[in-house]
């Protein structure tokens, strides 16, 4: 399980990857309740690449702030690649970045289903290319308790960010 040492050296990594770029980045979190953007600005200086967040655990919250789809929701469920997808897509829109990253997922102790047992978390990040828009996501299932899913989840978050983003 990652420490919060091993956290905040992802989060420097990410840093330096988006000042040398140039870029700034937005986080949509549900399940770990802003804990990426924490990460973030951990990060001395991170005001310079970091935009702002989003933490938006209710469904509601999800169409309302970043224009999920109620049609999504309904269809896949929060905890699902389209959500993910659209919550990505509405905090780089939202914010005016070139970069974000989204998570959703279900960190227990309970929540889960057979289909989507506890420790399921749909990740995407989003890379804004000139006019072009590239989108990847990625699904995990992480074992472990409810911190351990979500520290768990804050990790793959930033490795995902320093995958996407070219340095």
């Amino acid at each position: 399980m990652p420490s919060d040492a091993q956290l905040l050296r992802l989060a420097q990594r990410v840093g330096r990857r988006l000042l040398h770029t140039q870029r700034r980045l937005a986080t949509a979190e549900s399940c770990t309740a802003g804990w990426i953007a924490k990460a973030l600005t951990d990060v001395a200086g991170s005001s310079r690449w970091f935009e702002c967040g989003w933490v938006v655990y209710a469904d509601a919250a999800k169409r309302r702030d970043l224009g999920v789809s109620a049609a999504a929701l309904a269809r896949h469920g929060a905890v699902s690649e389209s959500v993910a997808r659209q919550m990505v897509r509405g905090a780089l829109v939202r914010a005016g970045v070139d970069v974000a990253v989204a998570v959703t997922g279900i960190a227990g102790p309970d929540g889960g289903s057979p289909a989507k047992p506890v420790g399921t978390v749909w990740f995407a990040v989003a890379l804004r290319r000139g006019r072009r828009l590239e989108i990847a996501a990625t699904r995990a299932r992480f074992g472990g308790n409810r911190e351990q899913v979500r520290r768990k989840s804050v990790s793959r978050a930033l490795k995902l960010v320093l995958a996407l983003a070219p340095g």
